[in-house]
């Protein structure tokens, strides 16, 4: 029996917004410790026996973050499927297991959101053992959190006999939910599960057979990009959006249950965080350049600058460099209706950083006006842009360390700390960087139009089209 990791990454993590963006979600930042939480989840099944690679399911738009994180953890994923469009956990979880039968077909499936925190892994570890035994005999296992609060943010699941499974329960009011906790029969519902990528396919065509056609026809017409392979965007547009619950848990008559008691937490909101995190005598959280003064049971983040807050309780204050969020702790499942909002008014910030990472490194805004910009560019050691062009702009850069190895029309210069060049509009030019040490340069752009959309690309090692 050979175990198969299958991490869910297609979440947003909007009630952790500003640190959450649309294009770099809480999976994939440090908020617990030094590894991200896709990352922790990675390492989680460490020291299990007979484990394969991880395959992880993500959208497109994040697939070079989660290659460089598996990268940096020394990991090389089974494979790593793009979701062109979100259908939710059951077809991400069909893609995985139509793709884990190709290689065995008496695969078990331990399915793992890319989000979720466990602070202790070793009883992780020991509920996961129970849990293929188990699923080896075909049950569709999920793994329930033993509630030690009347949480209302949460599905449940009775209990019965053993390991079975007498009823799912949508998230209930505060009295119901004090009912539950004290009856010790219900769990929470954490959206985890164990169970042989067969016994899921069969039980998905008894109970929602109109999701496996377009996931096969969405494999069968994919093409390998890379470390990535790409489902087909017609085929899998087609799928039914439904989560694993709905389509098949609340509806099998082999679904079992494994209660798990091991600090769980699905880092859900800011209020979550504070609640999972060390406190100080005051029951503050902090983390960067924070000063406080007669403030107590809040959380502080500073990313960017210098955050003082006195005579405050009970809030949470995020300060990032281009948004601060200020919310009292009650109120911290609202921080979603911000972002809502954002998208309305087709702002930036629910989408993007001030620094923007891409394949190559990353870029950063520096200062803007009417037809000026300036951006801080940081290219990784052996990387390179695309060659490209712009119709609107022409660009100065300067390179403040390392080496540059430029393309500029026909010639390549090779530019080192102080030296500068000009990019002319209309003109190919590509940036390198031929060194061993991270080259940075400060790029100012001037021009009628300095919008990311003007660019046209003619190579790009990374295999993207002309839009960013």
């Amino acid at each position: 029996m050979k175990i198969y990791p299958v991490i869910l990454s297609g979440g947003s993590g909007s009630r952790l917004w500003p640190l959450s963006r649309e294009h770099y979600p809480k999976q994939l930042l440090a908020l617990v410790n030094d590894r991200t939480l896709l990352q922790d989840t990675i390492c989680r099944v460490d020291g299990l026996n007979d484990v394969a690679q991880p395959l992880i399911v993500c959208n497109e738009e994040h697939r070079f973050l989660v290659a460089e994180q598996c990268r940096q953890l020394g990991r090389n994923p089974l494979d790593i499927i793009l979701e062109p469009v979100g259908r939710n956990t059951a077809p991400a979880l069909t893609l995985a297991a139509l793709r884990i039968l190709d290689d065995d077909k008496d695969a078990i499936v331990l399915v793992m959101p890319a989000d979720h925190l466990i602070k202790d892994d070793k009883a992780f570890r020991a509920a996961v053992k129970e849990a293929a035994s188990l699923a080896v005999e075909g049950k569709l296992v999920t793994f329930g959190i033993v509630p030690r609060t009347p949480e209302t943010g949460y599905g449940y699941i009775k209990k019965g006999q053993g390991h079975s499974v007498t009823a799912f329960v949508e998230k209930p009011d505060a009295a119901t939910a004090e009912q539950y906790l004290a009856s010790g029969d219900y769990v929470w519902n954490s959206g985890m599960f164990m169970l042989s990528a067969s016994s899921w396919v069969e039980e998905l065509t008894s109970y929602s057979p109109a999701m496996i056609p377009p996931c096969e026809q969405a494999l069968r017409q994919g093409k390998r990009d890379g470390d990535f392979f790409r489902v087909d965007k017609d085929a899998f547009t087609t799928c039914p959006s439904d989560s694993i619950d709905y389509a098949v848990m609340e509806k099998t008559s082999r679904a079992a249950v494994v209660p798990l008691d091991a600090g769980w937490s699905d880092v859900g909101a800011w209020s979550s965080l504070w609640d999972v995190s060390p406190h100080d005598e005051q029951g503050n959280v902090i983390e960067g350049d924070v000063y406080l003064h007669d403030t107590q049971n809040s959380l502080l983040i500073s990313q960017h600058r210098l955050l003082a807050a006195i005579g405050v309780k009970n809030v949470i204050i995020v300060e990032t460099p281009d948004a601060v969020l200020v919310v009292d702790r009650d109120k911290a499942q609202d921080v979603k209706d911000i972002v809502k909002r954002l998208k309305t008014e087709n702002r930036s910030e629910h989408q993007t950083h001030r620094r923007v990472h891409r394949p190559w490194g990353s870029y950063e805004g520096v200062d803007t006006g009417a037809r000026f910009q300036v951006k801080r560019i940081t290219v990784k050691p052996g990387a390179a842009l695309s060659l490209q062009m712009h119709h609107h702009r022409a660009e100065h850069w300067v390179v403040v360390t390392g080496t540059a190895k430029v393309t500029r029309g026909d010639e390549i210069i090779i530019l080192s700390e102080n030296q500068s060049t000009y990019i002319p509009i209309g003109m190919k030019h590509r940036l390198e960087n031929p060194g061993t040490i991270p080259l940075e340069i400060i790029e100012v752009q001037s021009g009628s139009y300095l919008g990311e959309d003007d660019i046209v690309r003619f190579e790009d090692r990374y295999n993207r089209d002309n839009t960013q």
